[in-house]
């Protein structure tokens, strides 16, 4: 996510200069430029903005004022000529104070303080998005919703790919294996073969390094899946732990009455 960024400089180069500042800075995103202090506060009431970049000596209403005035406090890097007015920069718990001329490693210095500031207080308060539970396939010249639930296994055919489902028939679409395998949520479904992608939800019987759907779907574990398909077994493979621990007993047994024989 990138910080949205306004600035405010009653001075047109400098606005600009800032502008272009911006933009070139991979996490920061302009969001508006304003010459003067009023437009910058009807703007903040409508809009969303992450951080400032305010010139100090402006008319009318000057930077260190209009900061004070903001009904939200908003992250502020203070852009001056004048470098008296740093002390009363910081006062007002600015990110940063930038002398003009600014130089664009001075201001990336500045932008990376403000990064860092926003990683320390935004860490882990977005709301990450929902998980879709189906997904839209174009198939037979239109768009069908296929839920995630209902399919069964697909097949990689060429440039195709077949989405077998559970109750309706196989859907065939344009589409290669790697690009529907990056769709597919990996807690549910999982490649086993070069050619299939299983969902495990529905994965009842292995035989043989195949999981077997019905009398007539045999599908192979391929040599380079057959890692990771394992250690989805382990995880869910249910064994019995007094039967382990009577073997256990039993091996020591054996071992205790073969070396008293010795």
């Amino acid at each position: 996510m990138k910080i949205r960024c306004i600035a405010i400089d009653d001075e047109p180069l400098a606005l600009k200069q800032i502008g272009v500042y911006i933009e070139r800075t991979p996490f920061l995103e302009t969001v508006a430029l304003c010459s003067n202090a009023f437009d910058a506060l009807q703007f903040i009431r409508e809009n969303q903005v992450d951080l400032l970049f305010v010139d100090i000596n402006m008319p009318d209403l000057n930077g260190l004022d209009f900061v004070k005035s903001l009904e939200k406090k908003i992250p502020v890097i203070f852009t001056t000529a004048y470098s008296e007015y740093a002390i009363e920069g910081f006062q007002v718990d600015a990110l940063d104070y930038l002398l003009k001329p600014i130089s664009y490693a001075s201001f990336l210095k500045s932008a990376n303080k403000a990064k860092a500031w926003f990683d320390v207080h935004h860490k882990n308060t977005e709301t990450p998005e929902p998980q879709m539970d189906y997904i839209f396939v174009k198939a037979e010249h239109r768009l069908i919703r296929v839920f995630l639930s209902d399919i069964k296994y697909i097949e990689g055919s060429n440039e195709y790919i077949i989405i077998h489902q559970i109750k309706d028939k196989p859907l065939t679409t344009l589409m290669r294996m790697k690009n529907i395998e990056t769709m597919l949520p990996e807690s549910q479904f999982m490649r086993v073969h070069r050619s299939f992608i299983v969902n495990l939800n529905h994965v009842k019987v292995i035989e043989r390094n195949r999981i077997i759907f019905d009398e007539k779907i045999y599908i192979p574990v391929g040599e380079q899946y057959k890692e990771n398909f394992q250690k989805f077994l382990d995880k869910t493979f249910l064994f019995d732990i007094s039967g382990l621990k009577k073997f256990q007993k039993h091996i020591e047994k054996t071992i205790k009455c073969d070396l008293k024989k010795i």
